[in-house]
């Protein structure tokens, strides 16, 4: 069985809702539910949050004791190293990346991403977003240990903070795979970035309560709410080069 490590990403700096990781959410932190769906999908060997050596972060650490998570501190602004340095500490055959900001994360959906790739041999990378049918924020990226590794030998500039996407940018040096779910749910926006989706995730979060969603049951529940759909449409994401 292939060893797969999930690795999330979390920081309190951000430019557009700084602190976002650790606001609460019907009495877990975003980043305790992201954990907890990782776990939660019972196809990880191991588990651990990958945050910066910046005294900023410390409550970070500090949330992650309370989670009894494991923690990696490394660089502020190099993502990529970050990973790697977490992945030296906890070993694996291939990572799962996480980010912090996707507090509707489906267990489900990244259960069936890794049964994805341990079912076809041979793959370097794995992901749901390279032909996008799921809503941004839930999202499951899968990379084999050593093309991360060798990732961090040629990455540079925005490659370094977005850890994969040197491999997914370049499918003619690795074998690369998308998954597409059905129906296309796209149109959603379930991810973590500004105070529109703030209010989205929040809203959600107290209808449903302190548990992992699946994404069809939220779906459906979202088609008869149009205004809080709309909280978040006009959201642009930034660019891949936008770091």
């Amino acid at each position: 069985m292939t060893r797969i490590v999930g690795v999330v990403q979390a920081r309190m700096g951000s430019s557009r809702l700084p602190g976002k990781v650790l606001r609460p959410l019907a009495g877990r932190s975003v980043l305790g539910r992201v954990v907890r769906a990782a776990a939660d999908s019972g196809v990880l060997a191991d588990l651990v949050v990958a945050t910066s050596t910046d005294e900023v972060d410390d409550p970070v650490v500090a949330e992650c004791e309370k989670l009894s998570v494991s923690c990696h501190r490394g660089p502020v602004d190099d993502v990529l190293a970050r990973f790697v340095g977490a992945v030296d500490r906890h070993p694996g055959d291939a990572v799962m990346r996480f980010t912090a900001d996707c507090p509707l994360l489906d267990p489900e959906i990244v259960t069936q991403a890794a049964q994805v790739y341990r079912a076809v041999p041979g793959l370097d990378y794995v992901s749901t977003s390279i032909a996008r049918t799921l809503p941004r924020g839930l999202d499951v990226e899968i990379i084999r240990a050593d093309v991360l590794r060798t990732l961090d030998r040629i990455a540079t500039d925005h490659h370094r903070v977005h850890v994969t996407s040197y491999a997914y940018t370049h499918p003619e040096l690795f074998r690369v795979l998308g998954v597409t779910l059905t129906p296309d749910r796209s149109d959603l926006r379930l991810t973590l970035d500004t105070a529109e989706d703030w209010a989205l995730v929040q809203a959600v979060t107290e209808h449903f309560g302190d548990v992992s969603v699946p994404l069809a049951k939220l779906a459906d529940w979202l088609t008869g709410q149009p205004a809080l759909r709309s909280l978040n449409a006009g959201v642009r994401q930034k660019r891949l080069e936008e770091c």
